[in-house]
């Protein structure tokens, strides 16, 4: 074989960088759960906007009857397939979601967990001095449920797939008031790896993403907040905060088969802000 038979024809060029041939192709067909829309600033309501203009079918759940009056209309601008209630710490609930995934749609190819939860009086306190019960919930609510969400989508992933969390850079670092969430987290992205190593074999790749901190309404129950997000802009390499939008586009990306050869790993989303000592 010469130099020039080793070339790739123009056919295969096209193939591999014609704009066509983009994310939003690749996750035409794709149906997936996203959890955690609360409103139009969530993380998750990024991540579900960008999957479906990319192509993607939807499950979207809200929390209770309070919210759905503001998840729902998201959902429906979507055109979302499935629209539950989900409660984690209701019995029976998050089996109901799957439940209903298996009846109407028999498969399912991502999942993205964007929940976590700590009682306020642990979440402002030391970590030293955290409740048990306060810890055993921000555990069951944040990490576990992922855990749980995985061991339901495995048998649905029959032709592999991609389960993703959010975690937050405090779960490697010690961030000032983020407190009984950064060992949390941590155990988050530990069962991230742990769960990307079992069920590799299947083709299921496991993700944590880290957005930087964002003004969303589950991040407001950090104390001093505002000055966190002032802190972040000042650090980051890029000198400012990123969007749901760009959380939205990476979690895209890491559904298509242009993450293929990527599991178990924690990536930042956030200007740059993780490496910066």
């Amino acid at each position: 074989m010469t130099s020039s038979d080793a070339r790739p024809s123009a056919d295969q060029l096209a193939t591999v960088w014609d704009p066509a041939t983009r994310v939003g192709e690749m996750l035409r067909g794709k149906r997936g759960l996203v959890v955690g829309i609360a409103n139009c600033d969530s993380i998750a309501f990024g991540c579900a906007a960008k999957l479906r203009a990319f192509g993607a079918d939807l499950a979207v759940t809200y929390l209770n009857e309070k919210a759905e009056k503001y998840v729902r209309p998201l959902a429906e601008s979507l055109g979302t397939a499935i629209i539950a209630p989900l409660d984690v710490e209701q019995p029976g609930q998050l089996e109901a979601v799957f439940k209903r995934i298996t009846t109407e749609w028999g498969k399912l190819d991502f999942v993205v967990h964007s929940i976590a939860y700590a009682p306020r009086a642990d979440l402002h306190g030391r970590v030293v001095d955290c409740s048990l019960a306060g810890f055993q919930q921000a555990m069951a609510v944040s990490c576990h449920s992922f855990i749980r969400m995985a061991h339901l989508a495995e048998p649905l992933m029959t032709e592999g797939g991609a389960l993703i969390a959010m975690t937050y850079y405090g779960a490697d670092k010690v961030v000032n008031n983020y407190n009984m969430m950064g060992p949390v987290k941590a155990a988050l992205e530990a069962s991230t790896r742990y769960m990307a190593a079992e069920l590799g074999d299947k083709g299921i790749r496991v993700y944590a993403v880290s957005p930087g901190p964002l003004k969303t309404r589950a991040a407001s129950g950090i104390a001093a907040f505002d000055e966190l997000i002032e802190a972040a802009v000042m650090r980051a390499p890029a000198g400012r905060l990123v969007d749901i939008a760009e959380v939205g586009r990476v979690v895209a990306f890491l559904v298509s088969g242009a993450a293929s050869g990527m599991t178990g790993d924690t990536i930042y989303v956030d200007a740059g802000l993780h490496i910066v000592a």
